[in-house]
């Protein structure tokens, strides 16, 4: 088949969920377009790579509020709408793959399933909603119009699918789906570069290196981690850690000013987008790694990318206790039950004190992605959902 896949919050092939989607559909015989925004240094507007066609748009700056939601995602969908159009007369496709959040993408998707019979799939990554209310701390007139949205587009799409149960099963009920038009697609690393040489000039002459890796917005909890480190620091008078926090975001300027504020500099490292060697080079050297989105309705029901990507290089975790969260690492993580940064240091300290522990929370961790969680049962969950959208 002839696949159009849309994403809107991150380009490919730095989106390592949707990239691995559309090479798996490329794999299993598909013609592969992708849609994606011009941003995090991906700003060629046409590309060929791996045999996947590649058109990148232009959009406003990453909202962090609801003046920049709306522009954000206006210009998304002109610039969505454009490239369709686009691949439409250069080709045509028999599948549109909508990659949320938001879930706006239906307005792009309906003119074409209604006039030229496309079928449509619905890629659910997060709860829009609960996104929504996460960052706005409110329900309001908005939250209800992204109710709406997400309703149209479950009604809209054929098959469905979602990154965990906890998601399928919230869609499921919202959009009153049959078991046979939802599946679950996890997302697993399956091409990071897992024996890279570890970069011992990273701990930056301290004995050990905690590691963070992801995306800092106002959702992720990475000002925990920096009220951790200074509780670890200050407090609990330890001199022997260093911080390494890789990733950008609307929140990355905030984040270094606050790092300075509280005199942390030679403490933290906050190199912002990293390079997939580099990314290697630190996961094989960290001691631990973090993962600090707070516990909350949004949270408890997301797969992080970075919990598996730790578990890829078997490295132990320290996280707060979300319900997904919890479920994807298993054995593989200490959890913080309360959204305190003072906790989450204590929880850090104790686990680099005991290698011992680490080192079976490791091994867990491992051994639960690579035997339970592994890429290739989603491949095979990605290639179902396809043939049940083409009954």
């Amino acid at each position: 088949m002839r696949v159009l896949i849309l994403v809107e919050n991150l380009p490919v092939p730095f989106d390592r969920r949707v990239w691995q989607e559309a090479c798996a559909l490329r794999d299993a015989g598909h013609q592969v377009t992708v849609i994606c925004p011009q941003m995090r240094g991906y700003t060629q507007a046409e590309e060929v790579l791996d045999g996947i066609q590649i058109y990148r748009h232009w959009i406003s700056g990453e909202a962090g509020s609801l003046g920049g939601f709306i522009a954000e995602y206006t210009t998304a969908l002109w610039g969505e709408l454009t490239c369709t159009l686009k691949a439409w007369r250069r080709g045509g496709f028999d599948v549109i793959h909508l990659c949320n959040p938001p879930d706006l993408l239906f307005l792009v998707a309906l003119p074409f399933k209604l006039f030229g019979g496309v079928k449509v799939i619905f890629d659910v990554h997060d709860l829009w909603p609960e996104m929504f209310e996460a960052k706005f701390g409110k329900r309001g007139l908005m939250y209800w119009a992204v109710r709406i949205a997400e309703r149209c587009t479950l009604a809209l799409a054929n098959v469905v699918i979602a990154t965990n149960q906890s998601v399928l099963r919230a869609v499921k009920q919202r959009g009153k789906l049959r078991d046979d038009r939802a599946f679950v697609v996890r997302t697993a690393p399956n091409r990071m570069n897992t024996q890279a040489e570890p970069d011992e000039s990273l701990r930056a002459g301290k004995k050990h290196l905690v590691g963070y890796i992801g995306v800092m917005g106002n959702a992720d909890g990475v000002d925990y981690l920096v009220r951790a480190a200074e509780h670890i620091v200050k407090t609990r008078k330890r001199d022997d850690v260093q911080f390494l926090l890789m990733g950008s975001g609307p929140e990355h300027t905030d984040l270094l000013a606050l790092r300075d504020q509280l005199g942390l500099q030679n403490h933290i490292s906050m190199p912002g987008r990293v390079s997939d060697e580099f990314l290697c080079r630190a996961l094989r050297t960290i001691c631990l790694g973090v993962a600090c989105d707070p516990i909350n309705a949004y949270n408890d029901h997301c797969t992080m990318n970075k919990v598996l990507e730790y578990m890829a290089f078997a490295k132990p975790m320290v996280m707060f206790g979300t319900v997904e969260g919890r479920f994807s690492a298993g054995d593989g993580a200490v959890y913080v039950m309360e959204n305190s940064a003072e906790k989450l240091g204590d929880a850090i300290l104790e686990l680099l004190d005991d290698e011992p522990r680490r080192q079976a929370i490791a091994f867990a961790g491992h051994q639960r992605l690579t035997q339970e969680l592994n890429w290739e049962r989603s491949v095979e969950q990605l290639v179902a959902a396809y043939q049940e959208a083409q009954r």
